[in-house]
């Protein structure tokens, strides 16, 4: 689009604009554009040059004008073609409804209001949430009120400039094909904004079109949530918990579940508590991040914590860290997901049962369903495809999900909820603590037993941060490089296979992700970021334990490794 059009097009979007916010910040931009300001005009041709396109994860991008930004008309047009979409292929759409839910952040409620008017003039009924609450808390509630799909307006663990809109389906679990393209056509099909019928809220209310949810919804989630306990019986009150919810929505459910579970002895992190949506404290409100965790962890030493325990601004995620030396281990997404299959698997029923992971998490999660005797199933990377690959699972096999994680430190427990849960999650690896201190051992006691058992698994992601439309057109041309020339060896292994899951090799859905297999059972593994503007690289080694070997030892031999592996694919990157 010239810089003309570009203009142009941002005085059709200041017509149809009913956000007197975005209308003055596009003006704004305008005036500095006929000013000569080159940065302008650069902003004015990222906003102006493409939009933001709805698929499997929804919509998620940067608060502003134009197509390119979340923003009123956007979710007010995406909101019109869901609605187009449930009434075209849910025959009692209007009457189970849509559950919409919202979490603290910039436009949050904003954005959730206006999805309920869009719906309600649809007419389609609406559950509306009272107030900010957990991402699982909205797929919990879509199979809780039967109802045929769900809206999250969250940005999950992006900077404050983002927001997004995440969309269930009636299982409760993310849409995946075909109904995220049918969603999107729909969109294609609505035209402007300012043309939707959309009632005022008080108008919806008195036809019961928009039903406002209480609290009496999130007591019930909690309580579900407390009942996934595998062994109530621990006593909890010994433990000392340090958590964090990262300026995010995680304390009102995460204090109460502890509490209601029997953990008395949890000390919150003031300055990190109540939501808020600039995360003043954090430079990134992700716990993977570094010095995100830095305060939780100090908290942690001064109460000499024997748990510490962080979600992400929507609470689906969780990090945890324990005791180690003087200080705290921070655990790794692919650690805890591997505690809690051995934890769940040691401690259930050993009937017909499965545990899922991605394909980006370490392999040594289908390790340890081996030597239980379970199912393993390994999906493409995103929760959707572990909601779905349980569900498949209970309906074909007749079988029990167990437990399924994503090495982004997302992890579901059993069929409460079909999504990543960090409010469970917290629960049950606190419980999984009291189990190992019943057996008088430590959690990096209880770690190391597993790799002794089936392996110590070396993992490490790198990220390559590319934003803009250049950005993105570096990591597309990154990723045509490799498919076109990948390399025969790394590191002096020989690469055995590659397998390129655009084409749907490996048995799973096309996917724009390159895996290639070394010998000895390495793995590098490349794919774009579906929400972010990041290239990543995820590498792995296995190396086995001998009997009486230092784990140190064993670490120091498959962190080298690693980091050989690691830099022969980096300098193919540069």
């Amino acid at each position: 689009m010239t810089p003309t059009k570009q203009i142009e097009a941002a005085r059709a979007w200041i017509d149809e604009d009913q956000d007197p916010v975005t209308v003055e910040e596009l003006r704004a931009l305008l005036a500095r554009c006929d000013a000569g300001d080159e940065a302008a005009q650069k902003d004015l041709a990222e906003r102006f040059t493409g939009s933001l396109e709805f698929g499997t994860a929804g919509l998620r991008g940067i608060i502003g004008a134009g197509p390119q930004r979340m923003n009123r008309v956007l979710v007010r047009k995406v909101t019109a073609g869901l609605a187009l979409y449930l009434l075209n292929n849910v025959s009692d759409a209007r009457q189970r409804g849509v559950v919409i839910g919202h979490d603290a952040r910039r436009n949050s409620r904003i954005f959730a209001e206006d999805t309920a008017r869009v719906l309600g003039g649809a007419g389609i009924t609406v559950y509306l949430a009272h107030r900010p609450w957990p991402t699982p808390t909205t797929a919990w509630a879509v199979v809780d009120k039967h109802a045929c799909a769900g809206v999250m307006v969250t940005a999950s663990h992006n900077p404050p400039a983002y927001n997004g809109y995440k969309v269930y389906w009636g299982n409760g679990a993310q849409i995946i094909p075909p109904h995220d393209t049918g969603i999107a056509a729909a969109i294609a099909k609505i035209g402007r904004s300012d043309k939707l019928p959309m009632p005022e809220l008080d108008t919806l209310r008195a036809d019961g079109l928009v039903i406002d949810l209480d609290e009496s919804l999130h007591d019930d989630y909690v309580a579900a949530v407390i009942a996934l306990r595998a062994q109530p019986e621990l006593d909890a009150r010994p433990l000392v918990i340090a958590y964090t919810p990262l300026h995010g929505v995680g304390a009102a459910s995460v204090e109460p579940a502890l509490a209601r579970a029997g953990f008395t002895q949890v000390h919150t992190e003031p300055a990190q508590r109540e939501p808020d949506a600039e995360f003043p404290t954090v430079v990134f409100p992700n716990p993977e991040e570094k010095g995100a965790m830095d305060k939780v962890l100090a908290l942690a030493a001064e109460k000499q914590a024997d748990l510490v325990l962080a979600n992400d601004p929507d609470a689906d995620r969780l990090c945890a860290a324990v005791p180690e030396g003087a200080g705290y281990r921070v655990l790794s997404g692919d650690q805890v997901g591997a505690l809690l299959a051995d934890y769940l698997l040691a401690v259930g029923p050993a009937d017909k049962r499965m545990v899922a992971t991605t394909i980006v998490s370490s392999q040594l999660l289908g390790f340890l369903a081996k030597q239980y005797g379970a199912d393993y199933r390994e999906t493409l990377t995103g929760f959707k495809w572990i909601g779905n690959a349980a569900m498949d699972y209970e309906r074909d096999h007749g079988g029990r999900f167990v437990m399924g994680y994503e090495e982004a430190l997302g992890y579901s427990v059993g069929p409460l909820v079909r999504d990543k849960d960090g409010v469970s999650a917290c629960v049950v690896f606190a419980e999984l603590v009291l189990w190992n201190r019943a057996k008088g051992r430590g959690v990096l006691d209880h770690l190391d037993d597993i790799y002794r058992r089936v392996g110590l698994f070396v993992t490490e992601q790198v990220s390559l941060t590319r934003p803009g439309a250049e950005g993105m057109a570096e990591i597309k041309a990154a990723m045509t490089r490799f498919r076109a020339s990948p390399p025969e060896e790394l590191a002096g292994h020989a690469v055995e296979s590659v397998v390129d899951l655009s084409r749907g090799e490996g048995g799973l859905p096309p996917s724009d992700v390159l895996v290639f297999k070394l010998e000895g059972g390495r793995r590098v593994i490349m794919r774009p970021s579906g929400t972010e503007p990041k290239l990543k690289s995820y590498y792995e080694v296995r190396v086995e334990v001998a009997a009486g070997e230092p784990m140190a030892a064993a670490r120091a031999r498959g962190g080298a490794e690693l980091g050989r592996l690691r830099d022969a694919h980096q300098a193919m990157m540069s």
